[in-house]
């Protein structure tokens, strides 16, 4: 007697040094009649059976965790990612974990299920974020990335690849959040100067109000004047507005 385990157009069969006449097997019950020890026998079928599935299950999980692991592994080349170990593994001496690219989920519980699938060798795996690359510092915590953290770094994606990273940086040297961005924002200047020229040429008319004296126009005093009062330049050089 053997069991058989197809998987696609393949089948292989475990024997279970079991011998039977035709008539002492119920092919529709999957189980032994007219046996003098067919109830020690069925349960010594039911219990292989019982190994046999648990090891499908098994290596079908470990496919699907290998596949998850190709999606959303980072290569930490400049997307958003956070290395994830555990509290468990860390205070036994290890920091085992993997760097994951947290803009490839849809959302916070599609990432926390992940987390917990590649430490599911633990019982109640206790997350740690141990370091992180490419999003902001205040979005970080080692106890572990909140929900709210979680969708500001996929926010701060999104305007990133909307803008530029150098931009979203910039606004973010003045505010805690990216709410009133794409408002506030004017754009990229060489200096405060610079913009102060563009200002002038946007809003005002100096020759027609000034004449001759418009060449004398202190555009390097209007700009820090500009620049302490109203908008703000980053690092970058990315100008935004008050909202």
């Amino acid at each position: 007697m053997k069991i058989a385990i197809g998987h696609g157009n393949k089948t292989s069969y475990i024997s279970l040094e079991v011998k039977l006449l035709p008539t002492q097997w119920d092919a529709v019950r999957g189980k032994i009649l007219n046996h003098p020890e067919k109830q020690v026998l069925n349960a010594y079928i039911y219990e292989v059976k019982q190994i046999v599935d648990a090891h499908i299950i098994n290596l079908t999980r470990e496919g699907r965790i290998k596949d998850a692991i190709a999606e959303h592994k980072s290569d930490c080349d400049g997307e958003p990612s956070v290395y994830v170990g555990t509290y468990g593994k860390y205070n036994d001496g290890s920091l085992c974990g993997l760097w994951i690219d947290l803009s490839t989920f849809d959302d916070y519980d599609e990432f926390i299920n992940f987390c917990q699938a590649i430490h599911a060798d633990e019982e109640d795996p206790e997350l740690m974020a141990q370091d992180f690359e490419c999003f902001p510092r205040q979005w970080y915590n080692e106890g572990f990335i909140t929900e709210e953290d979680f969708d500001h770094i996929k926010e701060y994606t999104e305007m990133c690849e909307k803008h530029s990273a150098e931009a979203v940086d910039d606004y973010l040297e003045f505010h805690d959040d990216l709410d009133d961005f794409e408002e506030a924002y004017c754009g990229e200047w060489d200096s405060e100067e610079d913009f102060a020229r563009h200002i002038v040429e946007e809003c005002y008319n100096l020759e027609k109000t000034m004449g001759d004296l418009a060449r004398y126009f202190d555009y390097e005093a209007f700009g820090r004047e500009l620049f302490m009062y109203d908008y703000t330049m980053g690092a970058n050089g990315h100008v935004f507005r008050p909202v």
